[in-house]
Order: structure tokens, then sequence, then C-alpha cells
């Protein structure tokens, strides 16, 4: 890592790595181990539990797994620490949305430029960030890679939410870093199309040809909490904007649901996401 990476990690560190690395230190001291005895513990060299301490290399997930063995003592608190890590690993303007988006009964997505976050593959997640604007340093693209792929759990959860996602046809057809990454995103689509919970829809590029076209104001995420509570979520230029007005959000919802209704079926829409995976390019 360089001096420059570190020196940014310190300084966007959020207040539970801050935090984390005080308790390790503190509990690492009180056990009576100096930082290369606690890394031979963890399996890590002393430069990276220097770094943790510092927060020029805030703890990643397995590490606090392995704090929380080694020297939690049973408080559990590295183990509570790992949800709140990983929020403050998400850009600012999403960390609000985030929380929603994991405990939502119902979710809702229309995109129109990329895969939404919770569908995207480890490669195309990884050319998408490494190619943005303003470009990060290759140790925050990778935190951002996980975080967004952590997302993914909401798949696996008990009770298992209601998932829909809505893609332009341009969106399958857009490539980042290679074919072969689009070609693997799209499989992993089709993969995700076929859960029972989860619905994919494209929405096809000459639809306005039908004289109607609801897509036109641009994309959203409309959630539905566990409260029973709804919440429309919208990105617009590195600002994240969550709408909870319910005069508001039942209009877009309604924007939304002329959206779906526009678009393929989803068995329609699975048989074209296999028919572009299998072309050569």
């Amino acid at each position: 890592m360089t001096a420059m990476a570190r020196a940014e990690n310190k300084t966007e560190a959020g207040g539970t790595a801050h935090l984390v690395a005080a308790l390790a230190k503190a509990l690492r001291e009180q056990h009576g181990l100096t930082q290369p005895q606690l890394g031979d513990k963890l399996g890590y060299t002393a430069a990276a539990v220097s770094a943790m301490e510092t927060c020029a290399q805030p703890a990643s997930d397995q590490m606090l797994v392995k704090l929380e063995a080694e020297i939690g003592g049973g408080l559990g608190v590295f183990e509570k620490a790992r949800k709140w890590i990983l929020l403050e690993k998400y850009p600012a303007r999403f960390r609000g949305f985030s929380e929603l988006e994991a405990g939502a009964i119902t979710l809702c997505s229309y995109q129109t430029l990329i895969v939404d976050g919770l569908f995207q593959t480890e490669d195309y997640a990884r050319a998408l960030i490494g190619g943005s604007y303003p470009p990060v340093s290759e140790q925050r693209r990778e935190e951002l890679v996980d975080a967004r792929l952590a997302r993914r759990a909401i798949f696996d959860r008990a009770p298992a939410p209601h998932v829909e996602l809505i893609l332009e046809e341009s969106v399958l057809r857009r490539p980042f870093g290679s074919w072969d990454v689009l070609r693997g995103q799209l499989r992993s689509l089709a993969e995700d199309a076929r859960r029972d919970n989860v619905f994919v829809q494209v929405l096809p590029l000459d639809r306005g040809l039908h004289g109607t076209y609801a897509g036109d104001r641009g994309a959203m995420q409309v959630v539905e909490t566990k409260d029973h509570e709804h919440v429309v979520y919208m990105e617009i230029e590195d600002q994240g904007i969550l709408i909870n007005d319910p005069a508001e959000v039942s209009h877009l919802a309604r924007r939304y649901a002329n959206i779906r209704a526009q678009a393929l079926s989803p068995d329609e829409s699975l048989s074209f996401m296999e028919q572009l995976a299998g072309e050569e390019r």
C-alpha cells in the first residue's frame, strides 16, 4: 500500500473503524501481546496489525472475525462491529439506503445505465468501479467491490424478500472491462432470475415505437420496509435521494408500475438474456 493510500484511508475511516482500532490496541495490550505476536495469532503480519490500529488499513471482515476469537474475550464487540464497518465502506450517499435494502421485504429496481449493484458480479463491479470518475485507489476499489458483493446476502435471507429488477435493454448490451465480463454478468443475471423470489424484466429498446414509454425520467428503487413503509431511492450525480412523502412515493410507484407493464415478461426476459449471453463478440 502506498503512503498516499494509507493517508487517504486514515482520512476516510469512519467512527466505527477508529473505535475498533482503539479497542483492538487496548485489548492487545491487556493480553500482553505485541503487534507481531497478535499478528501471528491472527495470521497477519505485524505491519497489518499496525495498519489496523492506526486506520491506515481498517480491519477487514475476516480480521474482525479473528480478533473476536483471539482477544474479544466473549464481549462480542468485534462481531457487532462487522455490520457497521461494512456500512462505512459504502459511499456516503448510499449508506442510508443500504440499511433499508438489507431489511426490505419488497425491493423493486429500475435501472437505465448499469446493472443494479445488488445483482453485479465481482468482475463487472470491479471493471465498473475501476473505470469510474473520479478514479479511486486500488485498495478503495477492492473495498467497494467487497461491500457491493456483500449486499447479495439479501438473496439468502429468511424470510426471503420479493425482489424485482427492470433493466433497459441497452444495459445488457453495454460492456465493462471486456465482452467476457458482460457475458458472465448476463449468465449471473439469468441465474438470479431463476430464484423463486426474484423477477427480472427487460424494457426493449424499441418500446417507444409503441407510443408510450414510462422510463424517460431515469432510474429508481422502490422499497417496502419491514414496517410496511414505502420509500423511493434515486441517485443523481453522486447524490443519494431518499423520498418517503406518501404522495410522492405513490406517484413514483405508479410510474414504476407503468415501466414494469411495458417491459417483457420475466420468462421472455430470461430467454432474451440467455440469448445475449450466448452471442459471440
